[in-house]
């Protein structure tokens, strides 16, 4: 059987004991745990959204060591996998010759939307309406557009002058897409304004939660989205990454799990990003609002810079690199997640 046939036939209800034994496997360096992981993934993304929290809190808990092991509820709603949602699936896996940048993954998961089942549209709806940190996705109106001329009229220091300038010198999007684009407006009310909000905030969030712009923060910040709001793009962001480090670079596989569940954990335990009126705090510091709100800053045993440079390192840095990942490598297998990479 191929790798990708043993996920596919993996991907369906999984429990709590089930996660931890792949886990388990994961850290011993075996497949069978990264094709069970990848699995588990895809089911959240792409077929129930609802087993997300229960799902993830397993993976994180098992992965770092501490945290809650909730039972995987029976019963929720699922949609069919079908073939053409695997070939499209694969297709996006395995990518363009001359790989992704940011925006090119962002709109190749995105468009993974037009693969699914029917019926899972409003399976997400629903699993959005219910989300406690979604529920002001039930009575708000969609939100107009990011006013960039405000921003630059923010005093020195504070979030929305930090912003502009980060948009600004990064010829960035306000709103990382364009809404129209993907077609946000034909989506059900809580989907349509989550995903709006989410692209609207994606930048701010980086700013006051702590996430830089580098590869690896970029993912981190996906599952912090997840933890937040059970925003389902992130689901299907998360479990595309996964099959990529599977089935092209699994020696890569750990890493990306240390980085998936720290910020699950970091999104579980900040209060909700969502509910905050991120336009009347445009004058005030990142520290103001950090205190005001209680929103700690994300941490990682590794550099935010890691995968960058793992892709263009000097020898010197290449090689204290690989004794780093090979000493977390062997910490993970014998005891556990590694302390930061010194």
């Amino acid at each position: 059987m191929s790798l990708r046939e043993s996920i596919q036939q993996s991907t369906q209800r999984t429990d709590a004991a089930s996660i931890a034994r792949a886990v388990a496997a994961v850290k011993r360096g075996e497949r069978s745990g990264r094709v069970e992981l990848t699995a588990i993934m895809a089911w959240v993304g792409y077929s129930c959204p609802d087993a997300t929290d229960a799902v993830y809190d397993n993976i994180a808990s098992a992965w770092l060591g501490s945290g809650p092991a909730p039972d995987i509820p029976l019963g929720l709603a699922e949609a069919p996998l079908q073939d053409s949602f695997w070939e499209g699936f694969w297709d996006v896996v395995q990518g363009p010759p001359e790989g992704y940048d940011a925006l090119t993954i962002t709109v190749a998961v995105a468009a993974l939307g037009a693969t699914v089942h029917p019926d899972f549209e409003q399976i997400a709806e629903n699993s959005a309406r219910n989300h406690p940190g979604a529920a002001i996705a039930l009575t708000s109106p969609i939100p107009g557009h990011t006013d960039m001329d405000a921003l630059a009229r923010c005093p020195e220091k504070s979030l929305g002058l930090r912003l502009h300038t980060m948009i600004v010198e990064n010829g960035y999007d306000p709103e990382v897409l364009d809404r129209e684009s993907i077609k946000l407006s034909e989506k059900p009310h809580s989907l349509h304004y989550l995903n709006a909000r989410i692209l609207q905030m994606h930048d701010v969030w980086h700013l006051v939660a702590g996430y830089t712009t580098h590869s690896s923060n970029e993912i981190a910040i996906s599952a912090f989205q997840l933890a937040q709001f059970g925003h389902n793009y992130s689901a299907m962001f998360l479990a595309a990454g996964v099959a990529m480090s599977t089935t092209k670079e699994p020696r890569g596989f750990t890493i990306l799990m240390q980085i998936i569940t720290e910020a699950w954990q970091h999104g579980r335990e900040t209060p909700v990003m969502m509910d905050i009126e991120w336009e009347q705090e445009w004058d005030n510091s990142l520290e103001v609002i950090r205190s005001k709100y209680a929103i700690p800053t994300y941490q990682s045993v590794f550099p935010s810079d890691l995968l960058e440079s793992i892709e263009n390192p000097s020898f010197w840095k290449k090689l204290h690199l690989g004794y780093q990942l090979l000493k977390y490598n062997f910490r993970l297998r014998h005891s556990g997640p590694s302390p930061a990479l010194q």
